[in-house]
């Protein structure tokens, strides 16, 4: 790992509160993700599974959190099982975790080997009557691949058919949607690496240039900056790419009087960051690029006022569907008419504004959340409005991270990082 070991009294509050909601005997079992195969011998990174890191803080591969508060043996009431390491492994794979390390880590005083697991594991079952499967019930989840997690659920049905079943997912909504002033400060490091790789290519954009090109030079400045880098795929896309949404290729030149639009993160010790900045490829703003950048602007200013304890995610959107629509009206992009025949399952300002305003942020770009809840006090959230005229080869969004807070305007975790017209044409041409 590049980042700084984190302090262990997080993952031990989190544990705390997960195991405040489980039912009486019963356990509840985390595993890391798979290390993917690309052909012949050559894998994908690792990247740990979010859930087991957030009640841990272990980043490795083939390793288990148990939690069995009502365990009889006292040393069983949280146990984590992790590979065992040796000399070989050591030279070459590089160093894993001891069970001092892990320890260390994730404050669980018991570790054993994964080779344990198994006969540890069918020793408490015969304890607990309900087992906490860690499903991925996540509202934008379209995974096809089975899990490590998946096939431990089928094995344990197959072993244990006399056992209830009961989901994690509810309880780790609930607690992962709330962000502990430790996790807050991650994420600020994670924007903060983010606003120096921004600020890196302000100076360095002009006619000309390669889209990958600046996609380099943000990932230059995140991995020097302790990041593994994207914290998601990056969206670099000039002129017409603006337009659409999820466009990652990053493969075109940058033209003269074109928009870029720039949707990139860094992630630091697992958490994300998700800006989204549009500039002048020649440092200067058009008189009409202006007007709807500015307008783009207002909307996400007035929309993160909304983000207070109590809001309704679904409300909030429609609130912010109301504050474009009459941006729109004032750039002519749509009139009166157009407002009063609308379809009210698909208004008019989602002819430029077609996706929702703001997600949960956290451990996942898109992170757990209670969503249908009213919003609580550090909860984070994006605010992402944009305006789309393909017809002009125009797309601008501008999104910032904010944190709720229990009075007041949210936190604005990239507020530093440059966003109004003018101070990004003076930055581009110093």
């Amino acid at each position: 790992m590049k980042y700084h070991l984190i302090d262990n009294q997080l993952f031990i509050k989190n544990r705390k509160k997960f195991t405040a909601q489980m039912k009486p005997k019963s356990i509840a079992v985390f595993n890391s993700n798979d290390i993917f195969t690309t052909g012949a011998d050559s894998t994908l990174p690792f990247y740990q599974h979010r859930d087991i890191f957030y009640l841990s803080g272990v980043d490795q591969e083939e390793s288990i959190l148990l939690l069995f508060p009502d365990a009889l043996d006292k040393k069983h009431r949280e146990i984590l099982f992790v590979k065992e390491t040796n000399e070989h492994i050591a030279i070459w794979e590089g160093a894993k975790l001891t069970k001092t390390k892990a320890t260390k880590t994730s404050g669980i005083e018991t570790v054993y080997w994964l080779k344990e697991f198994d006969k540890v594991f069918f020793d408490l079952m015969t304890e607990a009557e309900t087992i906490y499967f860690n499903t991925n019930e996540h509202y934008r989840q379209a995974i096809e691949l089975e899990s490590r997690e998946d096939r431990f659920i089928k094995s344990v049905k197959d072993k244990f058919p006399a056992h209830n079943w009961a989901k994690s997912f509810p309880i780790l909504q609930s607690i992962r949607g709330v962000k502990e002033p430790e996790e807050i400060e991650l994420l600020q490091t994670a924007c903060s690496i983010t606003e120096k790789g921004f600020r890196r290519i302000l100076g360095f954009v002009k006619p000309g240039v390669m889209e990958y090109e600046i996609e380099a030079e943000f990932m230059h400045e995140f991995l020097r900056n302790r990041s593994k880098g994207f914290a998601y795929t990056p969206i670099i896309g000039s002129g017409y790419n603006a337009c659409v949404l999820h466009y990652i290729e990053n493969n075109k030149p940058c033209k003269d009087g074109d928009m870029l639009l720039l949707d990139v993160g860094a992630e630091y010790a697992n958490y994300s960051s998700d800006m989204t900045r549009t500039i002048p490829v020649n440092g200067r703003f058009t008189d009409r690029q202006k007007a709807v950048y500015n307008a783009v602007y207002r909307v996400k200013e007035e929309a993160t006022k909304m983000l207070v304890p109590g809001t309704i995610w679904a409300e909030y959107h429609k609130e912010v569907g109301k504050i474009m629509t009459s941006e729109l009206l004032g750039l002519g992009l749509i009139d009166k008419a157009d407002v009063q025949n609308e379809d009210p399952n698909w208004p008019a300002y989602k002819k430029y504004f077609m996706h929702g305003t703001s997600h949960h942020m956290g451990l996942d770009t898109h992170d757990y959340g209670a969503l249908k809840t009213p919003m609580k006090a550090n909860m984070v959230f994006t605010v992402e409005p944009g305006i789309y005229i393909p017809k002009e080869n125009m797309g601008i969004r501008l999104e910032d991270d904010v944190v709720i807070q229990e009075k007041g305007t949210p936190f604005n975790l990239m507020r530093n990082i440059p966003i109004l017209a003018d101070e990004i044409e003076d930055l581009m041409n110093q």
